[in-house]
C-alpha cells in the first residue's frame, strides 16, 4: 500500500474551506434570487441582449473576411441580431417574456416527445414515470408560455431558495470535512517542515 502523497494531505486540509466558501456563495446567490427576482431577470435580460449584439457584430466582422462564401447571408443575419439585442436592451420587459416563451415552448416540446415516446412502445421500463412527466412538462410549458413574465418569476424564486438549499448543504459538508480532517490520523501525524536554522536552534 502506497502511502500518502504530501498533496493529498495540503489538498484534504483545504477542501473543508473552499466546500465552504462555496456554500456561503450559494446561499447568498439564492437570498439575492428569490428577494429580488425582478432584478435578477433584468440582468439576464441585459445580459441576453448583450449576447444577441455581439453574436450580430462578429457575424458582421465575418462579411470582410476573404475566406468567406456566403457574405449577403451573414451580413442579414448579422444585422438581424443587432436589431434584435438592441430591441430587447431597450425592453427588458419584452426579453424576460421572450425568454419565458423559449422556456415555455422548450417544455411543451419536451413533454410531447416524452408522451410520443412513453405511448410508442419506446419507454418499456417505467413508462408510467415517461408518461406523468410529458404530462407535467407539457402542462408547465402550456402555463408558462400563457404568462411568461409571472412564470419567469417564480421559476426564479424557486430557482432562488433551491440555491439557499443547495447552499445550506455546501456549509453542513464543508464543516463536516473539516471536523473529518482534523480528527484524521493524518491530520495529527503530519508536521510542518522546520524552518531554516529551527533544527540547529533546538539542539
Amino acid at each position: 500500500m502506497q502511502p500518502d502523497e504530501p498533496g493529498t494531505d495540503f489538498a484534504a486540509a483545504y477542501a473543508w474551506q473552499a466546500t465552504l466558501v462555496l456554500g456561503v456563495v450559494t446561499s447568498v446567490l439564492g437570498l439575492i434570487v428569490t428577494f429580488y427576482p425582478s432584478a435578477t431577470l433584468k440582468v439576464i435580460a441585459v445580459l441576453f441582449g448583450l449576447l444577441m449584439i455581439v453574436s450580430g457584430l462578429f457575424h458582421l466582422i465575418r462579411v470582410f473576411g476573404g475566406n468567406e462564401a456566403h457574405r449577403v447571408w451573414m451580413g442579414i443575419s448579422g444585422l438581424l441580431l443587432v436589431v434584435i439585442g438592441v430591441v430587447l436592451l431597450r425592453d427588458l420587459h419584452l426579453t424576460v417574456a421572450l425568454i419565458g416563451l423559449i422556456i415555455g415552448v422548450t417544455w411543451i416540446v419536451q413533454g410531447v416527445t416524452a408522451l410520443i415516446v412513453s405511448f410508442s412502445g419506446g419507454a418499456r421500463e417505467g413508462r408510467g414515470w415517461w408518461i406523468l412527466f410529458g404530462i407535467v412538462s407539457l402542462v408547465g410549458g402550456v402555463v408558462i408560455t400563457a404568462v411568461p413574465v409571472q412564470s419567469v418569476t417564480a421559476l426564479a424564486i424557486l430557482a432562488g431558495i433551491w440555491f439557499i438549499i443547495q447552499g445550506l448543504f455546501e456549509i453542513a459538508a464543508g464543516f463536516m470535512l473539516r471536523h473529518a480532517v482534523s480528527g484524521s490520523p493524518q491530520a495529527t501525524a503530519v508536521r510542518p517542515p522546520p524552518r531554516p536554522g529551527q533544527g540547529a536552534a533546538a539542539l
